[in-house]
């Protein structure tokens, strides 16, 4: 009885893991002719921004994630497993949760006058 309260206790881990991965972002929005503020609205404020020569420059870094039919997917996948092997799959599923948690991007950015893009540079893809 005691092994079923464990089973109950780590199984669900990789199921939440996965549920709550990031958010998949719209990287075709860094390119020429898109706006400083739709930039910010899908990447969230830049960790740099400063004016060279003239021009504003800013460093957007975000984790590029999943979109959500993927972590409902993987999700579904770990439950079941889960359920198939009474929560023996915990010792797989947590781990590639851990693993496949997103990518780390960077792009620097240059604006126009009027804070139109004019130049993204990929700093970390």
């Amino acid at each position: 009885m005691q092994w079923l309260v464990w089973v109950a206790v780590i199984s669900g881990c990789s199921v939440f893991m996965a549920a709550k991965q990031p958010e998949k972002k719209d990287i075709d929005l860094l390119k020429e002719g898109v706006t400083r503020t739709q930039l910010i609205s899908e990447f969230g404020a830049p960790v740099i921004s400063e004016y060279k020569d003239g021009k504003r420059v800013e460093i957007f870094k975000f984790v590029q994630g999943y979109s959500t039919g993927t972590k409902a997917g993987r999700a579904f996948l770990h439950g079941a497993a889960n359920v198939a092997t009474l929560g023996l799959w915990e010792l797989v599923g947590t781990p590639t949760e851990i693993t496949f948690n997103g990518d780390d991007m960077a792009f620097h950015v240059q604006y126009d006058e009027n804070d139109v893009v004019d130049e993204v540079l990929i700093i970390k893809k």
